[in-house]
């Protein structure tokens, strides 16, 4: 796999080869993960523009909920996980039934890691979770990019802990399976094409 402007792309992948729950080519849901700031939910708004089915991520609705019923930002991590999760599940399923791409900004496996780290899933339950609900494999990784880092009301970490986040995502990944392919640091438009010239070329 090739950067655009021909760098190597980064790709994980866990030894020993896939996981249970890790898709392969035929799975059409997409997950674009990646720290906060990164450039995701830009990356999917051009994806919808151009015609694509796009899933938001649930955390930020989560939040701006509670913050609309002037409540904390986020509940107890537990609570804001399983939240998050349930969400997640009711988002994949209604995209069941697509037969093109249909992209996710962050998805079911960002909220199993949430949930692991509040509340430690056994291997068998986190394993059935990943069999049940498969996504495209390799996942998009969106890297930091301090440039375009911007905080909201939704999004309220650092770009030092945007960072850190990062580095938990790519290691949960690499825990359940699932390489990832970064997607370079370019325009939404051009970040969109390249992502969909590595899915329609079948070169992740």
């Amino acid at each position: 796999m090739q950067r655009a402007g021909g760098a190597a792309a980064t790709r994980l992948r866990r030894p020993g080869g896939e996981e249970p729950g890790a898709g392969g080519p035929g799975v059409r849901n997409v997950i674009l993960t990646g720290g906060p700031g990164a450039g995701k939910t830009t990356l999917l708004a051009e994806l919808s523009a151009m015609g694509y089915a796009t899933v938001r991520e649930s955390a930020r609705s989560v939040i701006a909920e509670r913050l609309a019923r002037g409540e904390s930002p986020r509940p107890a991590l537990v609570e804001f996980a399983r939240e998050i999760l349930r969400r997640d599940i009711t988002a994949y399923l209604a995209q069941s039934q697509s037969v093109d791409w249909v992209f996710f900004d962050r998805g079911l496996i960002d909220a199993l890691g949430l949930l692991h780290e509040a509340s430690p899933l056994p291997p068998s339950e986190l394993a059935a979770m990943l069999r049940a609900y498969p996504f495209h494999c390799p996942a998009f990784i969106l890297p930091p990019w301090e440039a375009i880092y911007t905080t909201d009301a939704e999004r309220d970490q650092t770009f030092a802990e945007a960072v850190k986040v990062h580095a938990r995502i790519v290691h949960w990944y690499e825990q359940c399976g699932y390489p990832l392919y970064e997607v370079p640091r370019l325009s939404a438009r051009a970040r969109a094409r390249h992502v969909l010239s590595v899915l329609n070329e079948g070169s992740a």
